[in-house]
């Protein structure tokens, strides 16, 4: 999330749209305090447990997953006073909110794992960093592994250089809707907000390349002047517009350290393929909702990074995220918090 770009400001790739001329969305921080003045009634927060990691932390997980009968999910692993070294962990459900570092699979060079389902594969995705030849970082990008299970992953793609927050979902018929996510001071220059969420479409997963994610056409109506974001998670509707786990950024205050706070959201909103128009823009969840840790640099105190929703038949969603860049969060909330219709 933070590590390769917070204090960065890479030039982003190029879109295809005009600027965006419509009335800005409302502000990060003012849908913030809107929605801190009135949260929703929370029905469970709590921190993951993490076993056979001892003095690493694990954070901006993906979402726990099935596979071969079991409970999953990919963990962010990382020592508290490093950035960006990092590689990601396969964990195993061994009880409530607690994971257990899975031997034998074979650890991903990797940031901020995602996963989803497309053609019956497990699709695997997150961001490499590539390295100076003295260790510092180079740049980064998106990076996508598939396979039958986690433990026959196969690479098969690399987004454009200098973007992160690539995600696809698929449809009935097979195509595959992506979502970009361009960012840096060209961006700023031209939308006025430091990045911009893109979409395209493609035939299959072998149709997705560089290439077209770069040119994929820009979103409006989501980020605000300064302000930055992504999509994290994607879910078809029945009425087949998707629903989007997000998160929302915007710089803050000055915190502790004397750095200018980043502060993170988790966030959702809807998007019409056909029109390609998003709608319903709301932040669901917000650092107050989660339980008090450290985080990796008190300029993180405010940050939560979305993994995404866990539908329950209870009529609540849990939202997993990364908490601070040092722990993994959930928070079970009513399924009403997500933006319809």
């Amino acid at each position: 999330m933070t590590s390769t770009t917070s204090d960065q400001r890479p030039a982003a790739c190029r879109q295809t749209s005009s600027v965006c001329t419509s009335g800005a969305p409302a502000g990060v921080k003012a849908k913030k305090a809107a929605f801190e003045r009135n949260p929703p009634p929370v029905k469970e927060s709590v921190l993951l447990t993490f076993k056979g990691v001892d003095g690493w932390d694990v954070y901006n997980c993906s979402i726990p997953f099935t596979s071969c009968g079991r409970r999953y999910l990919f963990g962010r692993v990382e020592r508290r006073d490093q950035w960006a070294r990092s590689h990601v962990s396969l964990f195993e459900a061994t009880g409530v909110d607690e994971w257990a570092k899975v031997a034998g699979f074979t650890d991903l060079d990797l940031e901020d794992p995602y996963v989803q389902t497309i053609g019956g594969e497990l699709v695997v995705g997150g961001t490499f960093v590539t390295r100076h030849a003295d260790g510092t970082v180079k740049s980064y990008l998106g990076r996508f592994y598939r396979g039958a299970d986690p433990f026959s992953l196969k690479f098969f793609l690399d987004g454009p250089d200098r973007m992160k927050d690539i995600r696809l979902v698929e449809f009935p018929d097979g195509r595959v809707g992506v979502f970009t996510r361009p960012r840096g001071e060209d961006v700023r220059a031209k939308y006025g907000s430091e990045a911009v969420i893109g979409y395209f479409e493609a035939p299959s997963l072998d149709a997705i390349s560089a290439d077209a994610i770069e040119k994929a056409e820009a979103i409006d109506g989501i980020l605000g002047k300064d302000e930055w974001g992504g999509c994290n998670q994607i879910y078809l509707r029945p009425d087949g517009k998707l629903l989007a786990a997000a998160h929302l950024s915007a710089s803050g205050e000055p915190a502790a350290n004397g750095q200018v706070r980043q502060i993170y959201c988790n966030a959702a909103f809807v998007f019409d393929p056909a029109t390609r128009k998003a709608s319903h823009v709301k932040i669901v969840a917000t650092r107050r909702l989660y339980p008090a840790c450290e985080p990796k640099v008190p300029h993180l105190d405010d940050c939560v990074f979305t993994s995404g929703f866990v539908f329950r038949d209870d009529g609540f969603v849990d939202v997993y995220t990364g908490v601070g860049d040092a722990r993994q969060g959930r928070v079970t909330l009513p399924a009403s918090v997500l933006p319809g219709p």
